[in-house]
């Protein structure tokens, strides 16, 4: 049995999404920042960092997205919805959630391909690596379960 949520377990998500975009982005803005300041908000102050307001815009989608992934992946609203209908659903409102968040806050030209083609792949990028350390991280905890059963079964049977 799953032990029940409390608010700090969805701090800590907040936090965990909110810390690897920063990252992300300080990356992205020492590699692009002094090229990409006259088309972006992000990055206005060039190679230098993050413009404040654009921090507390991540930290803004950062609670909205461990929202998202509270509605999606756990069983206080949805019961029944299998598995891979979850997924799907969770990553077609976080692909949303940021397109609002990129159009209102101009994060970057909403009119031109080239930064909504950086975007797309730089969000497969990062759901391909959550997906893969998600998938280590459950077989790892599954191998564990069941070398924790098998101990117990041994103790039963001495």
């Amino acid at each position: 049995m799953e032990p029940k949520k409390t608010i700090f377990d969805y701090l800590s998500q907040v936090l965990v999404i909110f810390g690897f975009t920063i990252l992300v982005i300080n990356i992205f803005c020492y590699i692009f920042g002094n090229s990409a300041k006259d088309f972006s908000s992000m990055f206005a102050l060039g190679n230098q960092g993050i413009p404040l307001a654009v921090v507390f815009e991540f930290l803004c989608v950062s609670a909205l997205i461990a929202g998202v992934r509270f509605v999606f992946f756990t069983d206080v609203l949805i019961r029944k919805m299998p598995l891979w209908l979850r997924m799907v659903c969770m990553l077609t409102s976080v692909v949303l959630l940021l397109a609002v968040f990129i159009i209102v806050f101009q994060w970057f030209p909403v009119t031109m391909w080239q930064p909504w083609a950086m975007f797309f792949l730089c969000f497969g990028i990062s759901f391909l690596g959550s997906y893969l350390v998600m998938t280590v991280k459950e077989k790892t905890e599954n191998r564990r379960m069941e070398e924790a059963l098998q101990r117990l079964k041994d103790q039963e049977e001495n």
